[in-house]
């Protein structure tokens, strides 16, 4: 078991810090709203990473500063100078990764490294601040999960790239992964990616299911009485509600 995964009952994360919650409209991936997800009870928050074109990671989801900030240009294109003068929502600096990690030091987070140019100073932040043991590190693209992994070792826990997960939801005979979860839309298109099937095989090979991004309380307690470990979530309240509901709110 890895220590990230160490947890009593279903684990709930906040996506973006709560990008939907009604007090974080427009405040997503800020300290302002991972704040206010630490202080509604969350002990895991997600967060996806970009690298400057100086290496500085930085806690954000776009490419670009345009959608959520008051600057513009792509973030790998741009050194830390000035993407550190943009503003979320027009108040909030983007936070780098060695802030988030230090301003919640007993909170685990869930990594996406959305560019290849951002694997490398990732690996070496998680590296140099020992949070190796505290996330758990992702990407839509294979090749970024294999890279992350070759960099930080089998201590890190990692979820599994696309090309796994297509091979455990058609072709599970054939499935070899250190992958330690999978995290994984219910639906994505016309494919049903998540499946009975899907799940009782992750769980055989005793790998935990995290579906995103449910935001509706029926779909909640739905997947959670199918057995998925895991929920991640832009509605912060709805999912905290949900879970006390059925007295599994940590």
């Amino acid at each position: 078991m890895y220590p990230y995964l160490d947890h009593e009952g279903p684990i709930a994360m906040a996506h973006r810090g709560g990008a939907l919650h009604p007090d974080n409209l427009g405040y997503e991936n800020s300290l302002r709203a991972f704040a206010h997800a630490v202080k509604l009870g969350y002990r895991y928050l997600e967060t996806d990473l970009h690298a400057t074109r100086d290496g500085v990671v930085v806690a954000f989801h776009d490419h670009r500063l345009d959608r959520v900030t008051d600057r513009t240009g792509v973030i790998a294109e741009l050194p830390w100078s000035e993407v550190g003068q943009a503003r979320i929502n027009g108040h909030e600096p983007i936070p780098l990764l060695t802030d988030v990690l230090e301003e919640f030091p007993d909170v685990r987070l869930n990594l996406d490294i959305k560019a290849d140019n951002g694997v490398g100073p990732a690996a070496a932040v998680l590296r140099e601040t020992g949070a190796i043991d505290r996330v758990c590190v992702s990407s839509f693209s294979q090749a970024r999960v294999q890279r992350i992994r070759r960099e930080l070792g089998p201590r890190l826990a990692t979820g599994f790239g696309q090309n796994e997960i297509a091979r455990l939801r058609f072709a599970p005979f054939r499935l070899s992964s250190p992958g330690a979860c999978l995290q994984i839309p219910e639906v994505y298109g016309r494919l049903r990616v998540l499946t009975p099937g899907l799940l009782r095989r992750a769980h055989a090979l005793g790998k935990q299911v995290h579906v995103w991004t449910i935001d509706d309380p029926a779909a909640m307690h739905r997947l959670l009485d199918a057995g998925v470990d895991g929920l991640i979530t832009d509605r912060t309240d709805l999912l905290r509600d949900v879970l006390i509901e059925r007295g599994q709110w940590p």
